[in-house]
This record gives structure tokens, C-alpha cells and sequence, in this order.
């Protein structure tokens, strides 16, 4: 503290000068000279150095309230649980673009930071980006849910909880940046139930028809499907396959990176790199496709004439194992409507996605009875092993050295 015990005040001269002369302030027997500041702002200063060395000068309206803000630093300096009053003066709207600027610049989850500014663009910023991050309380959390209950759009309970977690990550974010908030601001908040995610388990048969039924749709993107149910690829890891990441010889994939949105990204978690052993299966269909399929689609002579007349320049070999058309990356957005194509043809639930064949994969695994729970977590590439498993198993086996063979038979008939 070490300034003073006593409010300040702004308006009136400490040590008058002669022949100042007196303001209608004060009274005959004690007057008041008026300083530069007489009549602007508040009149009471509340004067004291923090535990930085700052000096802090905020004011008040009454000599009680600035006496009473004196009184209760005095006590939190005592006790050491002063806080910074600074950070809590920036609006929300200021800490939502710093979250998401300081994560690009971390190269965090694109499709991750994605998510999160659309919900803070959509959603947050209307709510609450006007406000002062300092004043926001539990209440605010709770309108928040209440808010989005009302948003055209967020009909499903699971978009109001992500984007309820997008509103706690920018929370804890601003705590973390010393915003005086209170501890509980969101936790304990009533959200709307969510039905778990259906999961299809599929057989060996419907994935057997499933390729079939992409094989018609699109004969290009059927790989798609035996590398998702027989490697257990996520669909950004199975657009970033390269030839390079096949070992052709030794029956290994190389999981290294995955495509999102055409780019080239970090995998989920680092469980995901591995060196993957497959079955040969895979690699013979791997084989057939790099075969049949160059990387642009061939055009007649009318089309090649129109390009060249246009200047078309071709797209740089990048190595994938799966492009589109044009020769460049897939996208999810252009992949959806072959995948949805795919499975009406082929008989399945309109609620079949592609990670359904990662499941058919690790479950495939742990019912061929060849492996031990921790070697299928290890193919699966899963960072828990409560996701692959609900209980715990053996020891793991080492991954290296195995050899997969189950698939091969799974698809012989089909």
C-alpha cells in the first residue's frame, strides 16, 4: 500500500498558492481552492502501489466508497490474495480474438480452432462480446444455455453442449489470463441431455457392399473404403495417405499426417503416428487402385483443348493415394455426398458414417482372439485405452513384428 490511509481528493488543492482564491466548496471557517481537475470526474482517488510496484489510482464518487476500497486492499494485500484489476477492464469480445489468433499461432487442431471461432462468431460475441470480461458471473453462464436454447439452428442438444464448451474454453482462457472471475462461473451448469452417437456395427458382408456400392457411385473412392476397414484410418488420415507411406514389400502403412480442408495437418493425438502392419488384403487393393487410378481423371481431347486454351496449369504431384477428380486432395465436403450415395445403394442406415469402419476394424481385431486388449489399443492408435476396451487386459504385446492376416479371409468370398 504505501501511499496513503486516506482517500485523495482530486478537486481541491492540498497547498493552496497566495492569492488563490477559495471555490463554494468549502465554508469560511475551512475553505477549498480549486485545483485543475475541480469538477471533472470523480472527486475521491483511492492511492496505493500494488505488489508490482504499479501505482494504482482508480476513483469514486464518496470519500466512504474510496475509504472502503482502501480498507479492503489494505486487507488483501495482508492476505496475499490481491488480484489485478487491469485484465478484467477488456471486453470479451477482445479475449475471444486473442484465444483464437494465439492457437493459429501454435498451429493447435485447425479444424479445432475452426469450430471454435465460428461458435464465438456466431454465438459468443452476440451474447457477450460488448460485455467487460471482469463482470461476467455464473448467471451469465446460465443465460448463455438459455440463449442458445432460443437460436434458430441449434435444434440438437449436442450443438448447444459444443458450443457451451466453447464458451468454457474461453472462459478458463481468460482466467488464465488473470481476469477476476469466480471459480465456479461454469461449472455445475444444467445442460440439455444428448442421446450417445449412434454407432452401426457393421459385418463383413455390409462393408463387402459398401465397396461395391462406392464402386458404382464413384469407382475412385471405393480405397477409401478398405483402407478405413482394414487399417482403421480416420477419414483426414485416409484423404493424407500417401505411395510413399506404403511399405509394399513389408505390409506397413506410415501414419504421418492427415488433410483437412486439402492441407496438410497434425494426426489427433500422437497415439495416432504409428507404424501400422496391415494385411496384405489391403495392400493388394491399395496396389489395384494406384494402378487404375492416375492422379487427374482422364478428359477428352475437347476438354484437354478448353484447358490449355485457358492455361490450365496441372496440380502438383503430392504423392496421395486418393484425390478427386481434379487430381487434388479430398475434402470432407465433396467426399459426403458419395459417401451418402454409398450407403443408400448399399442397403445401410443413412446414419452410417465412415469412422463406423474404424469401430468394425478394432472390433474385427479383439474378436479374431489373435491379439491381447493392449495390442488391438496399439493397432487402433487409440490415446486411452478405455477407448478401445471397457476393461483392462494383459500386457501388451510389441506392435512391431506382427502380422495381420484376418482381413484377406474376412473378404475372400465377396
Amino acid at each position: 500500500m504505501a501511499e496513503s490511509d486516506a482517500p485523495f481528493d482530486r478537486w481541491h488543492k492540498k497547498y493552496p498558492k497566495p492569492g488563490d482564491a477559495p471555490c463554494k466548496c468549502g465554508t469560511r471557517r475551512n475553505p477549498l481552492y480549486p485545483s485543475a481537475d475541480h469538477g471533472r470526474g470523480l472527486q475521491w482517488q483511492a492511492r496505493y502501489t500494488d505488489p508490482n510496484g504499479k501505482p494504482r489510482r482508480p476513483t469514486f464518487g464518496t470519500w466512504e466508497g474510496a475509504r472502503n476500497h482502501l480498507d479492503e486492499i489494505r486487507t488483501s494485500l495482508r492476505r496475499s490474495s490481491w488480484v489485478d484489476p487491469e485484465p478484467g477492464k477488456e471486453m470479451v469480445s477482445f479475449y475471444a480474438d486473442e484465444m483464437i489468433e494465439r492457437r493459429r499461432k501454435k498451429k493447435k487442431n485447425r479444424n479445432t480452432t475452426k469450430n471454435y471461432a465460428s461458435v464465438i462468431r456466431r454465438h459468443i460475441i452476440p451474447f457477450a462480446g460488448h460485455r467487460k470480461s471482469g463482470t461476467l458471473t455464473r448467471r451469465d453462464s446460465m443465460a448463455f444455455v438459455d440463449y442458445l436454447l432460443e437460436q434458430p439452428g441449434l435444434d440438437e442438444p449436442s450443438s448447444i453442449v459444443q458450443a457451451f464448451k466453447t464458451w468454457r474454453v474461453l472462459v478458463n482462457y481468460m482466467i488464465d489470463a488473470d481476469v477476476p472471475l469466480p471459480a465456479n462461473i461454469v461449472s455445475r451448469i444444467e445442460l440439455p441431455d444428448v442421446d450417445p452417437r449412434v454407432t452401426v456395427a457393421l459385418s463383413p458382408g455390409q462393408v463387402a457392399n459398401l465397396a461395391r456400392a462406392m464402386r458404382e457411385v464413384e469407382p475412385r473412392l471405393e480405397v477409401l473404403v478398405w483402407i478405413c476397414a482394414c487399417a482403421g484410418l480416420r477419414e483426414g488420415e485416409a484423404f493424407g495417405l500417401t505411395r510413399h507411406c506404403v511399405a509394399w514389400k513389408q505390409d506397413l502403412l506410415y501414419v504421418k499426417e492427415q488433410r483437412q480442408y486439402g492441407q496438410s495437418a497434425k494426426l489427433k493425438t500422437k497415439a495416432s503416428y504409428a507404424t501400422l502392419p496391415v494385411d496384405h488384403f489391403l495392400i493388394e487393393r491399395l496396389r489395384e487402385h494406384v494402378e487404375r487410378f492416375p492422379q487427374v481423371a482422364p478428359v477428352c481431347a475437347e476438354t484437354s483443348r478448353q484447358r490449355r486454351a485457358r492455361g490450365y496449369v496441372p496440380p502438383p504431384d503430392e504423392g496421395l493415394i486418393v484425390t478427386n477428380l481434379f487430381g487434388r486432395p479430398m475434402r470432407s465436403n465433396t467426399f459426403r455426398p458419395y459417401w451418402k450415395a454409398a450407403v443408400e445403394v448399399a442397403g445401410l442406415p443413412k446414419e452410417t458414417r465412415l469412422h463406423d469402419l474404424k469401430h468394425f476394424y478394432t472390433s474385427r481385431l479383439g474378436a479374431s482372439g489373435d491379439f491381447d486388449p493392449k495390442t488391438v489399443q496399439a493397432l487402433s492408435r487409440h490415446a486411452e485405452f478405455s477407448e478401445t476396451w471397457n476393461t483392462y487386459a494383459h500386457p501388451p504385446l510389441a506392435v512391431q513384428g506382427v502380422k495381420v492376416s484376418i482381413f484377406g479371409s474376412l473378404f475372400a468370398a465377396a
